[in-house]
Parts: structure tokens; C-alpha cells; sequence
């Protein structure tokens, strides 16, 4: 494991696929016990779909086999249920208590038992029993709608924004807290973490947007979706792109300052030879256009009322000027203006930067814990367990 935080926590684990086992692998990086229980007729679903997506998202666990709709299989599992901290599991509303393994009969076992059920759509409410996936639960709570370029289609991510931080994310949140209330009262509780619910609960930014014009804005007409010229992803001579996030004045002004102004040659990213003085004294029309940024510009940005004057203007121009060089032409020249510039990188260039590597993010062929703690290196986890692996030891079976 890969500290001690939550020792002698133990999580009897009946969740697949992605936003559970991605819960709950984090408490084990925490140091919790996590004892995966499968069906024995395959397991996860993930083992068989996705191999390597499974390893991802299931080190550092045990695993063993029961079949909860066999009666002594109940019984086993209710033995394992007396010495638990957590119940996580994430089947539909109703299915566990047609097991003969809802919260009250767990709860009578075990009354300090912290039991989680992580759905889609949560406990109540007329979608309780409906299917989903990732995608559902972000065009539901709004945020894929928020997703994309102007005037193109809602953007779809490879990163499961509702599964992992409105699922599995508030969902670890939740079960530590109860397992605070349940070791500070003696009494368990019952989590209902429904993915739809977190996933509208990170729509702070647009909720303000909504509080403030009386209604939300259109994709990549709000102030981080691409609005502000300050804070939007600019494509590059090499086809490449770089992020700008110099949301406040004092950043923007650095970059503006940085960037302006620049020779016309180098501007262009051309190799021609020097134009005669006569020539340069009259700047080129790029030049023209950006003069006094640096001094105008941001705090103008700053004041809503004249920002909508300026939009695009200053895209228009920071557009045209970004794509002039490659990238790293841009990189290099930002390195040290403190003006929240960034190279937008492909997972392969996030490992390897030396950010990451400092950082001892990457173990092996996965990721380690967000989390450190007392400055304390991040211990890589176990591999995934195989099938059953932990039958003899946890339930006296082969």
C-alpha cells in the first residue's frame, strides 16, 4: 500500500468497470484494505473488455469469488460484512436488497458499517432505475454542453469527467467522511453518491455566469470556454497549440509585454535579411495593431463592459501572431514570464515532462497517487489481483 493513512480500514468492494474500482483504488493508495468481490462466472466486467483498464484502476486489491445469489454465499459475504468498515457497491436502486443485502439487513450486522452506493442517477427520482453512462450523466447535468468550440457540436473528452470527478472522486469524499462520523458516533451511515448530482455540482463557473446575466452562455462564449483572448488554446505554426491562461490582469500584461514588440522578422518567423533602416522605422501592420497592449489592453479585459469590445479584436491579432512559429519556438520564449503559458501535450510529452517526472506521478505503465503527504515519495501498488486470487486466504477456499 502506499502509506498508512488509512489503516485497518477495510472496503469490501462490489463495484466495476471504471468509477468504482477508481474509487476505491484510492483508498487503497490511502492504505485502506480493499477486497474486491466478484462474480465467479468472470468477475468485472472490465477484466474481459478492457485488460489493461482494469489493471488501471484495480492495484493494490484482493479478490475474491462469491455469488450473492447463492444463499451461502450470502452468508459468507455477511461474515465479511461484521469486520467492515465500507460497503461500496454500484449496482441499480433495489438490486442488493433483492440479494438479501440492502443497508438495514447490513447495517443490523454491523451498525458502525459506512455503506456507499454510487449510481448514475442516485436513489430517488423518476431516472433511479434508468441506465447510463459518462456521457449521459454530463448531457443531463449540462456540462457537456459546455463543452466545445463555438458554434460546433457539444465536445466529447477521454477523460470521464461525471464517472471519475462527479463519480468516483465525490464518492471517495463521501466515504471518508462517513467513516470520520462513524468512528467519532459509533453510527454508520448510508452514502448515496449519484454521478449526475456531482457532475452538476462542478459547474461553479457557468452557475456564476448564470448568476450573473441571468442565463448560462453559449459553447466557447463564457469566460473559460473562450470568450477572453486571455484565457483560450491558440494553434501554432506546426499545427500544435498552446494555452493561454492568463486569466488575471498582472498575467496577461507579462505576456503581453513579452510578446510586443517583436521584430517584424521575427514575428513572421523569417530568415530574411534585415530590412534597411529607413524601412523598420515605419512598423509593420502587426506591429501597428499591438502597440501599447501591455499597457491598455489587460485592464481594459478586466472590466466586463469593455471586454466584449475587445474580444475578438485581440484574439484575432494574438491568433495571427501565435501562429508565426512552432510551439516550442513559443515556449522557449515564454520560459520564465510567469504568464500561464503552457504547450498543450499529448499523454506520451505529460509523462515525460520533467514536472510529472519530479513529481513520481508515472509508476510503470500507470499512475500513482495524487496525493502526498509529509513530503513522502508515492509507493507504487500491487498489481491487480487475479481472479478469486485471495479465496483461500480471506474466505478458507480454494
Amino acid at each position: 500500500m502506499s502509506n498508512s493513512l488509512l489503516q485497518g480500514v477495510r472496503v469490501l468492494d462490489l463495484t466495476r468497470l471504471l468509477p468504482g474500482p477508481h474509487a476505491t483504488q484510492l483508498l487503497a493508495q490511502l492504505g485502506a484494505e480493499v477486497i474486491k468481490i466478484e462474480d465467479p462466472d468472470g468477475g468485472d466486467y472490465a477484466r474481459s473488455l478492457s485488460p489493461a483498464l482494469f489493471e488501471q484502476v484495480n492495484r493494490g486489491k484482493a479478490s475474491i469469488t462469491l455469488d450473492l445469489r447463492d444463499a451461502a454465499d450470502v452468508e459468507a459475504f455477511k461474515g465479511l460484512v461484521a469486520d467492515a468498515d465500507v460497503v461500496i457497491e454500484s449496482f441499480r436502486p433495489g438490486v442488493m436488497e433483492r440479494l438479501g443485502c440492502g443497508y438495514d439487513t447490513l447495517a443490523a450486522i454491523n451498525p458502525k458499517l459506512v455503506y456507499t452506493a454510487l449510481t448514475g442517477y442516485g436513489q430517488t427520482g423518476p431516472l433511479r432505475d434508468a441506465a447510463g453512462h459518462d456521457l449521459n450523466y454530463l448531457s443531463l447535468s449540462g456540462v457537456l454542453d459546455q463543452n466545445g468550440t463555438a458554434g460546433g457540436p457539444p465536445g466529447i473528452s477521454n477523460v470521464q469527467i461525471a464517472d471519475l470527478a462527479g463519480g468516483a472522486l465525490t464518492c471517495a469524499v463521501g466515504v471518508l467522511s462517513a467513516v470520520i462520523g462513524a468512528r467519532a458516533s459509533g453510527q454508520g451511515s448510508f452514502v448515496d453518491s449519484a454521478m449526475l448530482d456531482g457532475s452538476l455540482a462542478l459547474q461553479s463557473v457557468a452557475m456564476a455566469t448564470r448568476a450573473d446575466l441571468g442565463q448560462t452562455q453559449p459553447r466557447g462564449a463564457d469566460i473559460l470556454t473562450g470568450a477572453l483572448p486571455n484565457y483560450r488554446v491558440y494553434k501554432c505554426r506546426d499545427g500544435r497549440y498552446l494555452a493561454v491562461g492568463a486569466l488575471e490582469p498582472k498575467f496577461f500584461a507579462r505576456l503581453l509585454a513579452k510578446l510586443n514588440p517583436l521584430p517584424p522578422n521575427k514575428a513572421r518567423g523569417s530568415s530574411q535579411t534585415p530590412k534597411p533602416k529607413s524601412a523598420e522605422k515605419r512598423p509593420s501592420s502587426s506591429a501597428r495593431k499591438t502597440s501599447g497592449w501591455a499597457d491598455k489592453v489587460s485592464d481594459a479585459l478586466s472590466d466586463p463592459r469593455r471586454a466584449r469590445v475587445l474580444t475578438k479584436p485581440v484574439h484575432w491579432g494574438l491568433a495571427a501572431l501565435f501562429r508565426s512559429r512552432p510551439r516550442d519556438a513559443w515556449v522557449a520564449l515564454l520560459d520564465g514570464a510567469d504568464a500561464c503559458t503552457t504547450p498543450v501535450l499529448t499523454l506520451e510529452e505529460a509523462l515525460a515532462h520533467e514536472q510529472t517526472r519530479a513529481r513520481g506521478m508515472q509508476q510503470g505503465d500507470a499512475l500513482g497517487c495524487p496525493l502526498q503527504f509529509d513530503g513522502s515519495a508515492r509507493d507504487a501498488l500491487a498489481p491487480s489481483p487475479a481472479l478469486g486470487a485471495d479465496n483461500e486466504r480471506l474466505l478458507n477456499r480454494r
